[in-house]
């Protein structure tokens, strides 16, 4: 197999090659990078690149080979770290101005997985500043673009892992997911996407954003690929105080079980009004799919699903507005250089540092939780995400995973929706829920509309069951047969 076409499969496929010594990991990483360089001018998705870090992790892989060592399952397949990882001696930006010289003094915990799972970390990707939006318009930097159709968003914050997998510039992602931003890039850049539970993975070295939403998941080609990736990441970490201390399964053990006496159960709520109309045939569709393979269909309502886009930005603007207070241009980051005293040095740092949509979500974070309105929003939004969870606890009781698009419609035009920040929010309507109530989602890709865009459905479980989310996504999957490599094709 041609080495090209090799970077834009699955991490299984390259895996084999390497093991059968038709490649090197050294030529592998080589020749992603040869495909950076002809495609990220015109994507945008990597904000800096690691290539002696990648090499000298290939040449590891490649000493384990020649020596017939055992490998770990995704030694030498590259990947694309979201630039508000830490990776020690690097730049970690959360493309913002605030942190454009920003250099990582530590691994995070993830990061420390990768190297010692020899996975060639290949760059930092492009995100929405803070991860704070859902197109990556927002970067300090640059407009990461969809490879899909390069006049459309790639959706966000993890915008820029999406695009680089999708283009062929690395074979496995991370990103972070506040409210949608793994599981809506995988869905507009026809991706599988993964946020686990809240505490499966560790969040140390991940830039906050809001603490009790954010959550560190895997972007890949295949669900297989993101079950492996989850078993590389996944576990308890004492440097996290949210970290689950539990034992962590083999999160491929059950992919290839039959889903006979599977209930799974489409939200009324986002299943019916409001979808575009290739969403909404995709959805039927896929409901077709499932119970031709044997597993029961549900109709589940959550009534108070209608309150979690007002309940999400209160509670995570307030969550970023305690977060961000840190970022004052004393100890690290940018400085303002005209300032006259400490108070002015603030005020000017975070004017320059800081984009205007980071500058919004602070302003309304920080009313929510100002004296005199902390009752009547924090505390208030915080009673109802419980009531939201609840709803969830409810419908799983009666079903194993539920089930709904991962977005009314399919990616928008470059442009067409940064002045609205309304409509700009409401674009994560299906997602927000699975962070305000901490349970595991994904995103599989099934089609494309009329303008050959990718239609993603979205699958929830409950918390800790991973193991049944990418068994019911890989079923899918497999009976769909969704091409993930057209995009790279069209780049060429």
């Amino acid at each position: 197999m041609d080495i090209k076409e090799l970077i834009t499969k699955s991490s299984k496929e390259q895996r084999q090659a390497l093991l059968n010594k038709e490649v090197s990991a050294r030529e592998l990483t080589e020749a992603v990078y040869d495909c950076i360089e002809a495609s990220d001018e015109k994507i945008g998705a990597y904000n800096s690149l690691t290539k002696d870090f990648a090499l000298e992790t290939a040449k590891k892989v490649d000493e384990k080979i020649k020596n017939n060592e055992e490998l770990p399952p995704l030694a030498g397949i590259s990947l694309a770290l979201k630039d508000n990882i830490n990776l020690k001696s690097y730049p970690t930006t959360a493309s913002s101005k605030i942190l454009e010289n920003f250099i990582s003094p530590y691994d995070a915990t993830v990061t420390k997985k990768m190297k010692s799972n020899l996975i060639p970390i290949v760059g930092k990707v492009n995100l929405d500043e803070f991860a704070m939006g859902s197109s990556t318009e927002n970067s300090a930097f640059k407009i990461t673009r969809n490879p899909w159709n390069l006049k459309k968003v790639p959706g966000g914050s993890s915008g820029g892992s999406a695009a680089a997998v999708a283009a062929g510039e690395a074979t496995l992602a991370l990103g972070s997911d506040t409210g949608g931003s793994i599981r809506l890039p995988a869905s507009y850049c026809g991706l599988v996407g993964l946020k686990p539970t809240y505490g499966r993975v560790s969040r140390y070295g991940l830039i906050a954003f809001a603490s009790s939403l954010d959550q560190i998941g895997p972007i890949t080609r295949t669900v297989e690929d993101a079950a492996l990736l989850l078993n590389v990441i996944a576990g308890h970490d004492e440097k996290d105080s949210t970290s689950l201390n539990l034992e962590v399964p083999d999160f491929t053990k059950e992919l290839r079980n039959d889903l006979k006496g599977v209930k799974i159960g489409y939200i009324k709520e986002l299943c019916s009004e409001g979808l575009a109309e290739d969403v909404a045939s995709a959805v039927k569709n896929t409901l077709e799919t499932y119970k031709s393979l044997g597993a029961e269909i549900v109709e589940i309502s959550l009534p108070l699903m209608k309150y979690s886009i007002a309940v999400y930005y209160i509670v995570a603007t307030a969550e970023a507005s305690s977060n961000l207070a840190r970022f004052d241009g004393v100890k690290y980051g940018y400085r303002a250089k005209d300032a006259d005293n400490l108070y002015d040095m603030y005020v000017k740092t975070r004017a320059q540092g800081f984009g205007d949509e980071v500058k919004r979500r602070i302003m309304l974070g920080t009313y929510a939780l100002s004296s005199g309105y902390y009752d009547a929003y924090y505390k208030k939004a915080q009673q109802v995400r419980r009531l939201v969870k609840n709803d969830f606890d409810k419908a799983f009781e009666k079903v194993d995973v539920l089930l709904s698009p991962t977005c009314p419609h399919t990616a928008f035009d470059i442009g067409s929706r940064i002045e609205d920040p309304l409509s700009m929010y409401l674009t994560d309507i299906a997602t927000i829920t699975a962070n305000l109530a901490g349970i595991p989602a994904m995103n599989v890709p099934v089609g494309l509309d009329k303008d050959s865009m990718p239609i993603g459905i979205q699958l929830q479980a409950n918390s800790l069951n991973e193991a049944k989310l990418l068994n019911v996504a890989f079923k899918l999957e497999e009976a769909v047969q969704f091409n993930y490599s057209t995009p790279i094709k069209m780049l060429v």
